[in-house]
């Protein structure tokens, strides 16, 4: 098979060619070390080298082009990606990572006749560009006429089904994480290299530290019990927003952005892991890939309960809490520093789920 794979370059503040980083990278990967012929087809939104380069995926091949956005780049790519897709001659075209290649990846299959899916690790309804006049209706019907539809989640899988009318299989493909990185580690190894104190009970957590996103609750929650467990300090990784900066004081460790390798060595040294969401549309769709990193760690978890996490943990009702809720947030973690359940959660890796992507784009050929 002839896969063609659609998707913007930088995604998660990573590099998806140089970092070779999760969902939008391991997916094409999987599939060439499946066996199956890879063209990865990556669009930079700011300037950045353009580059041609195979990586090792045997027994498949895997090549990724790399484009970089200028005006006339910009205005130039679909013609671009169109003669090499024509030059590559893919039997199936998968468009992932945001709306606008989503509607580029469909009308781009249908000139060149070729079977089309859409990847979707967020409702991307949900994100900024789907403001842009026409982007939300032209990005539905793609959807809708997809031969292959793979949602991060159950929850966005009944929405696309639902709500957007999609008549091609509709799959979940969660993502997951590199078992070799993340796996449990010493403790008190990795608060030493973290400058983290040793014998402090550690709540905290890592990504978008943003109101918006609903970290609010767990400063509020830590406020609280710190006033009862002077042992208690939170650590926190990630970038925030001027109007919603970490708490301060000794016992708050904000580590700034640790690279994706380091956060291994975070979930490690924590005592409970928290995954914060809104009861937003956004947060009901998204599958936040960081439960999965801080349960392969071992880490006992907080999670908020939105969208799929409410369905997922139905069976570790002690994981949960109520979302915008910090004196809710505070029991859970008051009860998981003493009781530590863990979320009981079955990981499959990226090979395992590459097979279930496989299997629906070969029939969707047959």
């Amino acid at each position: 098979m002839r896969v063609a794979y659609l998707c913007k370059r930088q995604y998660m503040r990573k590099d998806v060619i140089a970092d070779r980083y999760a969902r939008l990278y391991e997916q094409p990967r999987q599939l060439a070390l499946r066996g199956h012929t890879v063209l990865g087809l990556c669009l930079s939104y700011r300037q950045v080298p353009e580059c041609d380069e195979y990586h090792e995926a045997a027994p498949g091949s895997l090549r990724w082009l790399g484009f970089s956005q200028n005006l006339f780049g910009f205005l130039g790519y679909p013609r671009r990606v169109e003669r090499a897709l024509r030059e590559f001659a893919p039997d199936v075209l998968v468009a992932a990572s945001d709306c606008l290649h989503v509607i580029l990846g469909s009308w781009l299959a249908r000139r060149l006749g070729v079977v089309f899916a859409v990847d979707l690790y967020d409702d991307f309804a949900t994100f900024g560009l789907s403001r842009v006049p026409a982007v939300r209706t032209l990005y539905r019907r793609a959807i809708r006429g997809a031969a292959v539809v793979s949602c991060v989640s159950g929850w966005l899988a009944r929405v696309v089904r639902d709500e957007y009318g999609a008549i091609g299989k509709v799959i979940v493909l969660p993502s997951t994480i590199e078992r070799e990185l993340f796996r449990p580690l010493d403790r008190d190894e990795c608060r030493a290299r973290l400058g983290l104190p040793v014998d402090a009970l550690l709540v905290g957590t890592a990504g978008g530290l943003h109101a918006d996103k609903g970290i609010l609750p767990l400063y509020d929650a830590f406020t609280s019990l710190a006033r009862q467990e002077p042992r208690l300090h939170l650590v926190l990784a990630g970038g925030f927003r001027a109007d919603c900066p970490p708490p301060s004081g000794e016992n708050v460790h904000y580590l700034g952005e640790l690279p994706h390798d380091r956060a291994a060595e975070l979930f490690n040294a924590l005592d409970v892991g928290v995954v914060y969401l809104r009861d937003t549309p956004y947060g009901r769709a998204s599958f936040p890939q960081k439960l999965y990193e801080m349960v392969a760690c071992g880490l006992p978890v907080a999670v908020a309960r939105v969208g799929e996490m409410g369905e997922l943990l139905a069976r570790a009702g002690e994981c949960l809490y109520e979302p915008d809720d910090g004196e809710s947030l505070a029991r859970c973690l008051r009860a998981q520093l003493s009781g530590r359940v863990q979320a009981g959660i079955d990981l499959r890796d990226w090979g395992e789920l590459a097979a279930d992507m496989e299997r629906a784009y070969l029939a969707s050929l047959a």
